[in-house]
């Protein structure tokens, strides 16, 4: 097995924690109608729109268009987005900080909307140590698109083989094995030191 000398990490539910449900749970408090309005209104599928690059703008005038009545918690989404991203998960962040005092090479690879990866940054200053970051929402590419491995492989100058992506989706962990990579699907922080260590990598 090739050595690992670069390491990417994933950031939503990886890094950070992700739940639309926390400033929902105030907006919308009866569960079944919440559920409702994530089914049907502000799904994951417009959601994920964003993350490939689509202004926040065109997506809410898209719904609005169709739910009319629900505009209000339409432009809740986008109005309340710094609150779903309530904490990070602090032991693995600090593997991740430790991995770059070993000076292993350390980049991320997301799926983001462009502008609200900006606020995320402002919040969680770790997210700044790496060397860099393709955000998908900047490159108009997503996860699990081979396409994207490929940009964040050229841009950042890894050699395949001996790169280690960590990703909690395990369609994304598969096509980065599929394009060449070695790759870890995120549990939790003892998991990934486990699974680092197996792959040779000094903690």
């Amino acid at each position: 097995m090739t050595p690992i000398r670069h390491i990417v990490f994933d950031i939503g539910s990886v890094l950070i924690h992700y739940d639309p449900n926390l400033p929902f749970s105030r907006i919308i408090p009866d569960e079944q109608e919440r559920r409702w309005f994530f089914q049907n209104v502000c799904t994951s599928e417009w959601n994920i729109e964003q993350d490939r690059g689509r202004a926040w703008e065109d997506a809410e005038a898209l719904l609005i268009e169709q739910f009319p009545d629900h505009e209000t918690n339409i432009r809740a989404f986008r109005g309340n987005w710094n609150e779903m991203v309530s904490h990070s998960y602090d032991d693995t962040v600090a593997i991740m900080l430790g991995l770059i005092e070993k000076d292993y090479d350390v980049t991320m690879l997301t799926n983001f909307a462009a502008d609200t990866f900006i606020e995320a940054r402002q919040k969680f200053g770790f997210l700044n140590q790496p060397r860099g970051v393709t955000v998908s929402g900047e490159v108009k590419l997503i996860k699990p698109d081979r396409k994207i491995y490929d940009r964040h492989t050229s841009d950042f100058k890894l050699e395949p083989a001996a790169t280690l992506f960590i990703d909690d989706n395990p369609a994304n962990v598969e096509a980065a094995q599929d394009f060449g990579w070695q790759a870890v699907r995120y549990k939790d922080a003892p998991t990934l030191l486990r699974d680092l260590v197996s792959y040779g990598v000094v903690i």
